[in-house]
């Protein structure tokens, strides 16, 4: 390889990289509290901005979007530990907010937890919804499918099979998907690529053959369920 055409490849492969770099913020707000100071001495800013980067690579690849012009042109994520009860963490837009009193409160080991948590809060960043016609279930089903594949599923998920309805969210819809993705390998990403400009349930026909009410039989069948 010609010198002229080598840094021609370093200039196309740096301007690929310019184009997808994502950058990440980090700020405790709640330096002031139990888990807030737990948040800097266990896990810390530089982990956490480790963490992002590797849960948005992780994310990328899981739903096959190699190109950007496959996912949605978001330049900055940042990251609040904040003052505050309730769910563990939310996301909105580009922003993912943990609780305090959550990572002061846990018992077991809060590193691998947020972690896992921060996988799931990606997800969400980086996730179509329908145009907001999908359901509520379905989504934090994929942002957990996300976060078991990367294996931060913590142990008190329920097992294979378990659970009362497909779009039941989180672990029980996490495992369900797993199921379907187990069917037909990159089933996820091509649900969440249709789920770019709305939903249908039909996307599982699509997909899959069957409709998910006789793809949630098999599934509770397949388990002894």
């Amino acid at each position: 390889m010609s010198r002229h055409v080598y840094a021609l490849s370093l200039l196309v492969l740096l301007a690929i990289n310019t184009v997808s770099a994502v950058d990440y913020t980090v700020t405790n707000r709640a330096t002031g509290t139990a888990g807030g100071a737990r948040f800097n001495t266990v896990i810390g800013v530089d982990y956490s901005k480790q963490t992002l980067a590797s849960a948005t690579d992780f994310i990328w690849r899981t739903f096959q979007q190699t190109n950007a012009a496959d996912r949605k042109d978001i330049q900055t994520v940042n990251l609040f530990i904040d003052v505050m009860g309730g769910a563990p963490a939310y996301s909105v837009n580009n922003e993912i907010h943990v609780s305090d009193s959550y990572i002061g409160g846990y018992s077991g080991d809060v590193k691998t937890e947020i972690t896992g948590v921060l996988y799931h809060e990606m997800t969400h960043i980086w996730q179509w919804n329908g145009n907001g016609q999908a359901p509520g279930g379905l989504i934090e089903g994929i942002a957990d499918f996300v976060r078991l594949k990367a294996n931060y599923a913590p142990s008190h998920w329920v097992q294979p099979g378990q659970g009362d309805k497909w779009d039941q969210g989180y672990d029980v819809t996490a495992k369900f998907l797993d199921y379907c993705n187990d069917l037909k390998n990159g089933f996820v990403a091509e649900l969440n690529k249709k789920m770019r400009t709305g939903y249908s349930a039909q996307y599982f026909v699509d997909l899959l053959g069957k409709t998910v009410d006789q793809l949630w039989v098999d599934y509770k069948a397949r388990y002894g369920q």
